[in-house]
């Protein structure tokens, strides 16, 4: 088993091993020390595909399960359906000593977080993810929320999970477009300063090195966390790509998925980049070469205009800036603040 320790404010470990997720139970009961009620949240897909293993194991090491599914889609990270969880959890008389499950990808995992966060100004949760997303990305950190009407992500809250559960053999069940997703934010990674996570994307075959990939990206990830927990200085340069890929799920109403969307906005913030005299023109080509090997998209259909209009009502804005990040060279980046009055200008040169 690989095993990240997250030395976060709440610490925790990530327990990468392939077969755990038929041992949730086993691993919860290790981490408590004892059993309570347990409420598992997640969506229809990821519950026809895996609820009733991972209820049966923590059934079978004596914990009282419930389960509450949303339907699947970035349309339902919404307040509504955030909502449902919470009633759901009220309703089963869920306690401050009782323990959320967040099983699934980003969006139950985000939604659970936060539900997990408010429910009796908070309950303990674990996270079980079963996306490459999931396992490289959101599940570590304790970045939770819902998604506004005005843009991603703007209701939230910090709320570090007790323990994250990553099983790579769930990945087989994902479509090709869904495993792109995570491959997207793993070549993220790749371009922050793990350079062989990169090699295996720009020329390897990245799926021989699964386990390893996991725990590199969320080593990466949780040294950032740990310097700076609340997202306010080096930890936005996890969002590479993000500011822009946001603004294309916005304007696409949510078709462009997450991790296609980053990897347009990786490739248009290494264009604006090359503009901007940060990079060479071969930083640009080698990310737009690695992203294409990997059948994720590098262009948008969307205008400056538009993806400005979506940009501005993301949540790293500070009142009349927004921090950019934009990458230097191969494995290096760094936070580029614009002013917002400039941020249209600067777009059009990334999109051409």
């Amino acid at each position: 088993m690989r095993i990240v320790e997250v030395k976060t404010g709440t610490p925790y470990q990530v327990r990468i091993q392939r077969g755990l997720i038929d041992r949730v139970g086993e691993e919860l009961l290790a981490l408590l020390g004892k059993t309570c009620k347990a409420a598992i949240l997640t969506d229809e897909t990821v519950n026809a595909l895996y609820g009733d293993r991972v209820a049966a194991s923590l059934q079978n090491s004596g914990f009282a399960v419930i389960r509450y599914a949303i339907d699947p889609g970035e349309e339902h990270k919404a307040l509504a359906d955030w909502q449902g969880m919470l009633e759901f959890m009220a309703q089963q008389q869920l306690t401050r000593s009782d323990c959320v499950v967040a099983l699934g990808g980003g969006i139950p995992g985000d939604m659970a977080g936060f539900a997990a966060a408010c429910y009796l100004r908070g309950v303990k949760f674990i996270q079980v993810p079963t996306t490459l997303l999931a396992m490289v990305d959101s599940s570590v950190g304790g970045k939770t929320g819902v998604n506004l009407a005005s843009g991603k992500n703007q209701l939230g809250a910090f709320y570090q999970p007790r323990m994250v559960l990553c099983d790579p053999d769930v990945l087989a069940t994902l479509p090709p477009e869904t495993l792109a997703d995570g491959v997207s934010e793993s070549i993220k990674y790749g371009m922050l300063g793990e350079n062989e996570v990169l090699d295996w994307f720009e020329h390897g075959d990245w799926t021989a090195h699964t386990e390893e990939l996991i725990r590199r990206c969320i080593t990466a990830k949780a040294a950032v966390v740990e310097a700076d927990e609340r997202d306010t200085g080096c930890r936005q340069l996890l969002n590479l790509g993000h500011t822009l890929g946001h603004a294309i799920e916005k304007n696409s109403k949510y078709q462009v998925t997450h991790g296609h969307a980053v990897a347009i906005g990786m490739a248009l913030a290494a264009k604006l980049a090359h503009q901007l005299g940060l990079c060479d023109e071969q930083t640009v080509t080698r990310l737009v070469a690695t992203l294409e090997r990997n059948h994720l998209p590098t262009n948008t259909i969307y205008t400056a205009a538009q993806l400005t209009d979506a940009a501005l009502s993301d949540k790293k804005r500070t009142g009349g800036t927004l921090t950019l990040v934009l990458p230097t060279g191969i494995g290096h980046c760094q936070l580029h603040p614009v002013e917002v009055s400039q941020l249209e200008n600067l777009i059009a040169l990334a999109v051409g």
